[in-house]
């Protein structure tokens, strides 16, 4: 379970406190501005990000707390517009997927690299980048309004997907591709509400970067979006699909590393399950690590604590297998074994 929650400091008495002592959270979820207008009126727009010192001092106090293991502590730090560590706040400036595209490969592994020396120093230890969505929809309200994507042409995606990932490596953090199976065609944004892509979708031109970055020995995680796919999965979205995540995400393209959900708190999900309709779906469907970004305007102190009691019963009443459980638990355990080797 990751989770984001609130607070620039750790006061001892904060619920992640608890969660990460007790339930033995595995990661964290860092944004820099919260979504809801109340909290903001009276944070000064700030919910974990302030300044550098400020970050680091969080940080490791966050991993403290989860000593001896190794608490993840991710970011959505790809550049532009999706960026939580802004240069107006002290931190290193990154251009947008889209500006990278516009170079070499070469110059985005060494702008990368920078920001991403910045990340490791800070305590940072997984980015939720590069994003591989090929830019088919320049429109895209998600991906290509936003210049989040590369290139309309994906062997520039891969080139510079591998080149980003490269760089996070490189400093000894955890990349992880988004979002597959691919967003860019997109006309819907999954934050909003479902995102059907079945007629939009181009089979070939979006697994195209992530068969490359595989077939180079790609090292990280892959983070499955919330798109709607009738050809794929006539039921499910991709984030909750056996057949995209076991079939053609790791028969298909081979991938056999972790698998983690987009923010299943986003309304494309949060509309249409249950809490725990969500975990077993996300579960069964060969997700490693479920995601809840818990930033919305009905912020949860307690949402950690409700997913892991929902995963109890969903194991213990036979739902779950618990070998499905430790399955994961192997993944994550590879995952952070080849960062130390390296």
């Amino acid at each position: 379970i990751m989770t984001g929650f609130r607070g620039l400091t750790l006061d001892h008495d904060a619920p992640i406190v608890d969660d990460i002592k007790t339930l033995r959270l595995g990661g964290v979820l860092l944004f820099d501005k919260d979504a809801s207008p109340a909290w903001n009126l009276t944070h000064n727009n700030r919910r974990n990000v302030d300044s550098p010192v400020q970050l680091k001092a969080l940080i490791q106090n966050l991993k403290a707390l989860a000593a001896p293991r190794q608490l993840l502590v991710a970011i959505d730090q790809e550049g532009g517009k999706v960026r939580r560590l802004k240069p107006e706040d002290g931190f290193v400036a990154l251009p947008s997927a889209f500006k990278m595209g516009q170079g070499s490969p070469e110059q985005t592994k060494r702008m990368v690299g920078t920001a991403a020396a910045e990340m490791r120093d800070l305590g940072i230890n997984m980015v939720l980048a590069p994003v591989l969505d090929v830019n088919i929809n320049p429109q895209s309200p998600a991906i290509g309004n936003h210049e989040r994507s590369f290139s309309a042409d994906p062997a520039v995606v891969a080139a510079h997907g591998t080149a980003f990932a490269d760089a996070l490596r490189e400093n000894g953090l955890f990349p992880a591709l988004k979002h597959f199976p691919g967003h860019g065609s997109a006309a819907a944004d999954s934050h909003l509400g479902i995102t059907n892509i079945t007629a939009t979708w181009k089979r070939a031109p979006e697994l195209q970067p992530y068969r490359e970055l595989f077939s180079k020995g790609y090292a990280g995680a892959v983070l499955v979006a919330h798109v709607y796919n009738e050809n794929l999965d006539p039921d499910y979205p991709a984030s909750l699909s056996p057949k995209v995540i076991n079939g053609l995400l790791r028969g298909e393209l081979g991938w056999q590393g972790v698998v983690m959900s987009d923010d299943l708190g986003m309304r494309a999900i949060s509309d249409h399950y249950s809490l725990e309709e969500t975990v077993y779906l996300a579960v069964v469907a060969g997700n490693d690590i479920l995601v809840f970004g818990n930033n919305t305007t009905a912020y949860d102190p307690d949402l950690p604590k409700k997913v892991h009691a929902a995963l109890l019963r969903l194991v213990r009443s036979g739902k779950i297998p618990e070998a499905r459980i430790w399955e994961s638990v192997d993944r994550i355990r590879t995952m952070k074994e080849a960062r130390r080797t390296r």
